[in-house]
């Protein structure tokens, strides 16, 4: 329990001095949360450059917007939605957010089961990083960072049914491409067996 409080205690004195424009405490944060958040924002972006720069604004924008951090939830929660909303918000200036405009073949993939245990974590995200940017940004939100669709809906500017339809085709298509990454995976370990 006084841990806990110890966490929280350190957590508001941080919050406090970032208040204060302090280059310490702004630092301090940057070292703790920047690992966690970089990941995240490579998630939408798929380039480590654009999304070192997509975080590094996140964090300007963290610093400057602390007065509005209103200590009831979680600060990394905050941090978290700051990236997000960047991230977003860098997809909108590319011009790259889909409406439900992908072709129709992504509806006409059939519904596979998700492959087994061969598929380390790594090379789920790289699948992952491979779905069409609508797709991709709809699953990161939906799947990893736990968006409703009425809140995609609503961050993204389309309707809750688009929000839909873009989830279950990038569920069906990242099935498909872990079908195929395991046919992959079988074919090479027999290959290895005949080989020896």
């Amino acid at each position: 329990m006084g841990r806990i409080l110890s966490f929280f205690n350190q957590e508001a004195q941080l919050v406090k001095a970032l208040r204060k424009q302090d280059p310490k405490a702004q630092r301090q944060v940057y070292e703790k949360y920047s690992s966690r958040m970089l990941g995240l924002c490579f998630r939408y972006a798929c380039d480590e450059m654009i999304a070192e720069d997509i975080m590094i604004e996140g964090f300007m924008r963290v610093f400057s917007k602390i007065d509005q951090f209103s200590e009831e939830g979680s600060f990394e929660g905050w941090i978290r939605r700051i990236m997000v909303n960047e991230a977003l918000g860098y997809l909108r200036k590319q011009k790259r957010m889909l409406e439900d405009t992908l072709s129709d073949e992504a509806a006409n993939i059939p519904d596979y089961s998700l492959a087994d245990e061969n598929l380390n974590a790594e090379e789920l995200l790289s699948l992952i990083g491979d779905l069409p940017v609508g797709y991709r940004t709809v699953f990161n939100l939906y799947a990893i960072e736990g968006y409703s669709h009425a809140e995609i809906a609503e961050m993204l500017g389309i309707s809750e049914s688009t929000s839909k339809s873009q989830l279950h085709r990038a569920r069906a298509l990242l099935q498909k491409m872990v079908l195929e990454w395991e046919q992959g995976f079988k074919k090479k370990v027999e290959y290895e067996k005949a080989s020896y």
